[in-house]
């Protein structure tokens, strides 16, 4: 073999290459099937491209640059390609590789779209800029009407929804929440102090006329099919209710044509429910108008998925639930505790979930850690912070200004919170992160 043969020896992994193909892929709305096809290649091997086990030959780079038509440079050298100048070059200064490296993959940044004379798209490199997209905050807040942000919303571009929706809808509408603000009550139940302490206020769901519960079903009809539509394939909705609502929850679900998968059940003690007949609770002093709550019903739905479950994964990396462990699969029964204080100071919101638990059931929502996490009803920013401590991508959505405010302010503090202790770390630490108890563990 040849020095200069030898020189060209190159690794048989791509990783650099592949995470820009999938992002690229997925920003021009193509599947994996659509792009294999185009570039006629087998859908495996694209999925072992961009995963990073394989690497593109020169003819596959060449034929990506013409699907995506942009200018195969910096895509060869995202692919380790270094052009044969540069390489020389950095023979013969190897002090200097380091600064050279860089000003060269600044030749090579990934290309920006410009026009050409014909007004057709084309794309031509930028100097001394990073070779790969400018990394994307991990979160993305926005004030809207989450129906109107999931009409103009890409389709399959979601890749799972966790979300504490107002399900009982009136609690939230504008004059429910200004007698909220005020401690007046109305629909919110402001409950008297007890051993000195303020309890949260909480929505008397019972008071809802039947003509408002068939608003509450339109609702969520409404939203489901809207939801289904931006899903990929495979992702799954954890959706919170309460046992008095869910039935019409699960109905609207179950029409827009997901697939139920289950329940998790948040084992949590509450002061909703357990008391006596109003007016009347010494005469009565042995009867329970309704049984106390100990636990809250999160809905569990998957949108249909694309042949086998396994096909899905590689295609969309979705149609499944990410295990805790190797041998701990994730469960269905989760313990928790109430919200802490010191979340509840950061984020003063009145349906506030702690991040104990929505880290585990967020985490568990991408089976393979990858894609984007949604809540259309934001609400503190409790998911949006939980998908931050686990490292997923996710987009907040608020309607309401304050409250949009308060998630703008509270999602890095909760984001960094220590569970167990209710303290901001320097580093949070993932292994807290990772783990789901065992229900019957003694240690619980």
């Amino acid at each position: 073999m040849s020095a200069q043969q030898s020189q060209r020896i190159e690794p048989e992994e791509s990783p650099a290459f592949g995470q820009w193909l999938r992002e690229e892929r997925q920003a021009t709305g193509r599947s994996l099937s659509d792009l294999a096809r185009t570039l006629q290649v087998t859908k495996g091997y694209l999925s072992r491209l961009e995963r990073g086990k394989a690497k593109p030959s020169k003819g596959i780079i060449e034929s990506i640059a013409r699907a995506l038509k942009i200018d195969p440079g910096p895509l060869r050298v995202l692919a380790g390609d270094l052009p044969d100048d540069v390489r020389q070059i950095l023979h013969h200064h190897p002090e200097d590789a380091p600064a050279l490296l860089r000003e060269t993959f600044g030749d090579y940044a990934s290309p920006a779209t410009a026009r050409t004379s014909d007004n057709t798209a084309q794309r031509t490199p930028q100097k001394k800029q990073p070779r790969e997209r400018p990394q994307k905050e991990p979160y993305e807040l926005i004030q809207a009407d989450c129906f109107d942000w999931l009409e103009h919303r890409a389709p399959d571009s979601i890749h799972a929804v966790v979300t504490d929706p107002p399900y009982g809808l009136k609690e939230y509408t504008s004059k429910e929440k200004q007698k909220l603000r005020r401690g007046r009550g109305g629909i919110w139940r402001i409950p008297p102090t007890l051993d000195g302490y303020t309890r949260s206020p909480l929505p008397r769901f019972t008071v809802l006329t039947q003509e408002e519960r068939k608003s509450l079903q339109q609702f969520f009809a409404q939203w489901a099919v809207r939801i289904q539509r931006v899903l990929v394939p495979g992702g799954h909705v954890f959706i919170a209710t309460n046992p008095l609502l869910s039935h019409l929850v699960y109905a609207a679900l179950d029409e827009a044509g997901f697939e139920k998968r289950g329940e998790i059940i948040r084992l949590v003690q509450t002061l909703r429910g357990g008391d006596r007949p109003k007016n009347a609770h010494k005469e009565f002093a042995n009867v329970t108008v309704m049984p106390r709550s100990c636990w809250e019903p999160w809905g569990l739905f998957r949108k249909p998925c694309q042949g086998r479950v396994q096909d899905n994964l590689r295609e969309w990396q979705t149609g499944g639930l990410r295990r805790v462990s190797e041998e701990q699969p994730f469960g269905d029964v989760i313990k928790s505790a109430p919200t802490r204080g010191v979340e509840r100071e950061i984020a003063p919101h009145p349906s506030l979930k702690p991040q104990a638990f929505m880290r585990q059931i967020v985490r568990a929502s991408l089976p393979l850690g990858e894609g984007t996490v949604l809540d259309p009803f934001m609400g503190g920013g409790a998911t949006v912070a939980a998908a931050c401590a686990v490292g997923y991508r996710s987009i907040g959505i608020e309607i309401d200004q304050e409250y949009y405010k308060l998630a703008v302010r509270a999602v890095p503090q909760l984001a960094r919170l220590d569970p167990d202790n209710g303290k901001i770390p320097p580093h949070l630490s993932r292994g807290q992160v990772d783990r789901q108890p065992a229900l019957f563990s003694s240690s619980v």
